[in-house]
């Protein structure tokens, strides 16, 4: 369909999505990352995961090299609205990154190991720092419709489901077999993008809380929302865990934040409903103050903690 090939046993529907199959292997990943390495000047240092409505930032890196998902390897293809679907690499803030116009979903028929599989690559291709944005909806009460969230934990519901990117036989040159996860978002990174805001002084709000990831694609009942309340969940969206538990697990530091485009619908009388069109609305007004806020985490990064 998109020219990727695909291994390993993997079978597509009629779609031509993936519905089963093992996870690629080190040597499938190195050949999708060759493919990239060999089309562009050098090796990025930060990968940029952009959410829905979000992908302004990797338009405006300088110097940029574009390679579509549906020409790289082994790699899926995005199909969701508001996801250009490419690798975008460039300039930010004098460093170089790759930035990911669209990601990829368990409910687009992608098992969660090759949703998550560009992490790996980023990781052969040099990356070692992620920023992973998502748009979610916001549960907690505090939340309004533009805010920020920074993700200090998340709750891996699909997890518990037994649903889990590292499943299967581990591959020990990424990582264990058995990643912590109690330390998944950088704390200095966290603390240093709310200096970052307060001292920018940007507009809106920015908060910090807990994010959970659903699998879709349909928006949650009021049942659903309630009880991720009452497990603490702050915002909830259908991304970033499964790519924060590969990053993790071949140790690249991660800082991840969430756009809050609707406020849940935590009411049986209320009746308003979240829609993608809302969120693909709020992320391009928030576009710009977003963009400024990432490339001011990239210098951070790049002049204190890359190495």
């Amino acid at each position: 369909m998109n020219g990727n090939k695909y291994t390993n046993g993997e079978i597509r529907n009629g779609n031509g999505f993936e519905t089963n199959g093992d996870s690629c292997t080190y040597d499938d990943l190195m050949i999708t990352a060759k493919y990239v390495l060999d089309r562009i000047p050098k090796m990025p240092s930060i990968g940029i995961i952009c959410g829905s409505g979000m992908g302004a930032l990797a338009d405006t890196l300088q110097d940029k090299t574009i390679i579509p998902y549906g020409e790289i390897p082994n790699f899926p293809v995005s199909t969701v609205e508001g996801h250009a679907g490419q690798l975008v690499f460039g300039a930010c803030s004098g460093t170089y990154v790759v930035c990911m116009q669209g990601r990829f979903h368990h409910y687009e028929g992608y098992p969660l190991w090759k949703c998550a599989m560009p992490i790996r690559v980023m990781k052969l291709i040099g990356v070692e720092f992620l920023i992973a944005t998502n748009a979610a909806g916001g549960i907690n009460p505090a939340f309004n419709e533009g805010d920020v969230m920074l993700i200090k934990d998340h709750i891996n519901m699909m997890g518990f489901a037994g649903n889990n990117p590292l499943q299967g036989p581990n591959e020990s040159r990424f990582g264990p077999r058995f990643p912590p996860m109690c330390k998944a978002y950088d704390r200095d990174l966290i603390e240093k993008a709310k200096d970052i805001w307060k001292n920018q002084q940007f507009d809106g709000r920015l908060f910090e809380g807990v994010y959970t990831c659903l699998g879709g694609p349909n928006f949650e009942t009021v049942a659903e929302l309630r009880m991720l309340k009452l497990l603490g969940v702050d915002a909830v969206g259908m991304s970033t865990v499964h790519e924060v538990l590969t990053a993790r697990h071949c140790n690249m530091t991660v800082l991840a934040f969430s756009l809050i485009t609707n406020e849940c619908v935590m009411d049986y009388y209320d009746h308003s409903q979240p829609n993608h069109e809302e969120v693909i609305d709020v992320g391009k007004l928030r576009q710009s103050t977003l963009r400024r806020f990432v490339e001011e985490i990239v210098a951070y990064i790049a002049k204190n903690r890359m190495k």
